[in-house]
């Protein structure tokens, strides 16, 4: 049976609309190659539109815009919204795993966060009408002070194609719940679910303009939204060099940006390890959604002494992961997103080669796929640290190894990257454990696991990783313009100047 998508148009005002130059691009389904269906491609003129919709949104009816919404009213509708990812799980999973490779049991596991991040920041949104006007304790008696949260405007929200719906949603309901409206441009490489997602908002009821949803191309459509007069933030994550890009659009207007960028993160393995626990953990933080993960492990720093042993187990057990069409059952990885990432995996893992690696395992498109964007699980070993493998952010399922003798010198080669976001350390000592956890130059530690993520806590690199932190209480602050209201409360007159009168 043929698959295909629903055909959608851009999401404005809480209408469908058509994009101006009615432009549209194909999906391609990573895993057959086959072209099912198209999304709508906005431009500038679409972006004006979506603006002007966000900021109408914004202070609409005064007393009952979206900004001074009491938090309790946009947690219903966030609520909603939740209730109805949950209710058409399977469809949205099928979809995502279609658009971007995913195997359909991860894609499953995004819906059940993305309605989980629904509900948590719901009820920070609630929790917001409790904290306003927080008391400032002060030294003088004849002042009194508060702070007020507000939300900061109109937002720009602009994700990537590896998680999705729920990279987007990390931004989108954080937003919501501070009372910012938003215009949301997923990356033109998946983008099915973001527009489904447009649906569910018009089902639920959502006001016109609080979330618009446009589609298209990073230069027709990002760039315009990036730059924009009228969009106070943006939010982004992707690539290094494309976040730098909106970094310098925005201080054209000092306008505040959220930078979650690349990776290179290390796992260091210690001697006193359990093999098969810290095996899978190593597979787990870098194979996991086909190698695509910006936080991804993919540099493993094993002790010298266990090196030999913890490879051939790792070979091994990579040898027999499921690679299959994602829709597959039992698929444990699928292909990687397009034709262009897939090129460009394999151009790296050559490039190693050349440059003197060897290829533990893996390193090619698996013999019994034909047709689709598949790379084996690649393990590559002789690794020195001028190499490529070893500075660039690969994102598709491959892993680099070396060596360490003192956890010293696992310390500097963990730290001895421009990236910053997340770390693993996996031993049975604790008190190593700590004390690698706090040398790591890195947003994210790991301690005897890899990748696990939870709305609550926050994420957010530095370095070249990006700065800012998403999820957890923190992350609802980045849609937040904090406000001191300071009152003279006393009777008497100030008494700086005094009345020509009294003179």
């Amino acid at each position: 049976m043929a698959i295909s998508i629903p055909c959608r148009q851009l999401f404005i005002d809480g209408e469908w609309r058509e994009p101006a130059l009615k432009k549209r691009l194909p999906v391609i389904n990573p895993a057959t190659e086959a072209t099912i269906g198209d999304i709508p491609a906005a431009t500038a003129e679409d972006v004006e539109l979506a603006v002007d919709a966000a900021r109408r949104a914004l202070t609409r009816n005064k007393g009952k815009d979206w900004a001074t919404a009491s938090g309790a009213v946009r947690a219903k509708y966030m609520r909603a919204i939740a209730a109805k990812i949950t209710e058409r799980k399977s469809e949205f999973a099928k979809l995502e795993s279609i658009d971007c490779g995913k195997p359909l049991e991860e894609a499953a596991w995004d819906m059940d966060d993305v309605s989980g991040c629904f509900e948590y920041f719901a009820d920070l949104a609630e929790a917001l009408d409790a904290k306003q006007k927080a008391p400032v304790s002060l030294p003088m008696d004849n002042f009194k002070c508060y702070i007020l949260k507000e939300p900061i405007g109109v937002v720009g929200l602009i994700t990537p194609w590896n998680y999705p719906l729920l990279m987007a949603i990390w931004k989108v309901a954080p937003a919501l719940a501070a009372g910012c409206t938003a215009i949301l441009k997923p990356s033109e490489l998946a983008s099915v679910t973001c527009l489904e997602l447009a649906e569910v908002c018009r089902e639920v009821g959502l006001p016109p303009g609080v979330l618009n949803i446009l589609t298209g191309l990073g230069p027709e459509a990002g760039a315009p939204l990036a730059s924009h007069p009228n969009v106070d933030k943006i939010a982004f994550t992707g690539s290094t060099i494309t976040g730098s890009k909106i970094m310098t659009a925005a201080a054209q207007m000092v306008k505040p940006v959220t930078l979650e960028l690349g990776g290179k993160s290390p796992i260091i393995v210690f001697d006193d390890v359990d093999l098969d626990k810290a095996v899978e953990w190593t597979m787990f933080g870098c194979f996991w959604t086909n190698g695509q993960i910006c936080s991804a492990t993919s540099r493993l720093i094993v002790h010298e002494s266990i090196a030999a042993e913890f490879l051939d187990k790792l070979v091994q057990w990579t040898k027999n992961i499921k690679i299959s069409d994602p829709l597959e059952e039992g698929c444990k990885l699928g292909p990687v997103v397009s034709e262009g990432q897939y090129e460009k995996i394999l151009k790296v893992i050559s490039t190693a080669k050349s440059e003197g690696a060897t290829i533990a395992c893996g390193g090619a498109r698996p013999e019994h796929l034909k047709k689709g964007f598949y790379i084996e699980p690649t393990i590559i070993t002789d690794i020195n640290t001028s190499m490529q493998i070893w500075r660039e952010e690969v994102f598709g399922p491959v892993l680099c190894v070396k060596t360490f003798a003192t956890e010293d010198e696992a310390i500097e080669l963990a730290n001895d990257t421009h990236y910053g976001l997340g770390g693993a350390v996996i031993s049975q000592d604790l008190e190593r454990c700590d004390r690698v956890s706090k040398a790591l130059q890195a947003g994210i530690v790991w301690i005897n696991c890899s990748q696990p993520c939870f709305c609550q806590a926050p994420w957010g690199g530095n370095k070249r990783s990006g700065f800012g932190r998403e999820l957890g209480e923190g992350g609802i602050d980045n849609y937040l313009s904090v406000k001191q209201v300071t009152q003279y409360v006393s009777n008497e007159q100030w008494g700086w100047y005094q009345s020509p009168s009294k003179l």
